[in-house]
């Protein structure tokens, strides 16, 4: 159990690892709403506290889960205490973590967690749903990030606020990562600023919403809808544009990194617009673009991402391409190969690569990255993707 502190409610409650669970009476998907990965990030928490409270069987169809992250940093209000839970999700971490003897305060939080998910996935019938509630440091537009898989493309596209795709590419180990290689539709919703009352409304509608394209309501508070809707669409500033990272300044260790005040989320900078200071030195954009979640707490190591729109065009060709599995055909040139049997990654000699633009895997879905010496390994979340499961949704 946690001690919990909201500012905005100057609200103090208790929790526990599971926040609520409700089976409806109804067959339905199953949806799993994370909260408080980060400790310092509570409005999520708060929001499926107050829906648990209110929500009955009758009320709903399938099961709903509301889950809190990091317990201990919860208690803190603090981003972790020894490691970030929100990046530790590799294989390598995930096999390691039953056998380990000393474990910190992340690998007690992420190891019940890993065995709660798996229970999850193994005591219900799908299909599955998973959303990760998130704030941000800066202010900010309420947005959705996910892993550049079409059926997550095409289930965030429901929603009336901003998409950003490929922050996967800048990241080690994020949660939704993970649950992206096990091939269901997740995505992460960012709701506001850390300690606004609007964070906290914003996943309310958001949770809505959810469950509203899921069917699993009933007519009453399908009732709800709109105003839900509209809600999000006018704090989101009726943008549902799709946007891409094209960069990130991570901060080195020792690095005193300052972010320049008054820059929020979305915002349009133009190139030598002064973003920060690194150890009293000048960060100046080389980008006309976007500046997205500007770093304002101590603790992090990504002190701003750029992000640029995505023409439909674009959007349409790689989907497109995906259907037709056009990656197939890249293992015929020279030093390109499947990584594995699955064919879910592609092992790509660096000589070779300087003739592939990075847009060209992109638009196969290729996006995470790992390099070696000698070589980029480029992973896809398309081929793991579970299609089949989800092909009889409304959505689909």
């Amino acid at each position: 159990m946690a001690e919990v502190y909201n500012k905005s409610l100057s609200k103090l409650t208790s929790i526990h690892r599971v926040l609520g669970h409700i089976k409806g009476i109804n067959k339905g998907a199953t949806t799993v709403f994370f909260a408080g990965i980060h400790g310092n990030e509570t409005a999520g928490v708060f929001a499926l506290k107050g829906l648990f409270k209110t929500m009955t069987p009758k009320m709903v169809s399938g099961s709903v889960y509301g889950i809190s992250g990091n317990l201990k940093a919860l208690e803190q209000n603090q981003r972790y205490i020894d490691k970030d839970l929100n990046r530790l999700w590799t294989k390598k971490q995930l096999e390691s973590l039953e056998f380990k003897e000393d474990l910190n305060a992340e690998d007690d939080e992420q190891l019940e967690l890993y065995l709660l998910i798996k229970h999850i996935i193994s005591a219900n019938s799908g299909p599955f749903y998973f959303i990760d509630f998130h704030t941000t440091s800066g202010k900010t537009l309420p947005f959705i990030t996910i892993n550049d898989a079409l059926i997550n493309r095409k289930f965030s596209k429901l929603f009336p606020v901003p998409i950003v795709l490929g922050i996967e590419e800048y990241l080690n180990g994020p949660l939704l990562s993970y649950i992206n290689e096990l091939g269901y539709v997740s995505l992460g919703f960012e709701s506001g600023q850390h300690d606004e009352k609007e964070a906290i409304d914003n996943c309310i509608s958001f949770i809505y919403l959810v469950l509203s394209h899921l069917k699993l309501l009933n007519e009453k508070d399908l009732a709800k809808y709109q105003a839900h809707y509209q809600q999000l669409q006018r704090n989101a500033n009726h943008i549902a544009d799709i946007f891409e990272v094209v960069y990130l300044y991570r901060i080195k260790k020792d690095e005193v990194f300052i972010m320049n005040s008054g820059f929020k989320s979305f915002q349009a900078i133009s190139k030598g617009t002064v973003l920060a200071t690194s150890n009293k030195e000048l960060i100046t954009s080389t980008y006309k673009a976007r500046i997205f979640m500007p770093l304002y707490q101590s603790q992090g190591e990504e002190g701003f991402f750029v992000i640029k729109p995505i023409k439909s065009f674009f959007l349409k060709l790689s989907a497109d391409l995906r259907i037709l599995k056009f990656d197939s055909l890249l293992v015929l040139f020279p030093g390109v190969s499947w990584n594995n049997d699955k064919k879910d990654s592609l092992k790509v000699n660096l000589k070779v690569a300087k003739f592939f633009t990075k847009s060209i895997f992109h638009l196969l879905g290729y996006r995470n990255k790992h390099i070696n010496k000698t070589h980029l390994l480029l992973y896809n979340r398309e081929r793991a993707s579970k299609k089949e499961m989800y092909k009889n949704e409304g959505w689909y």
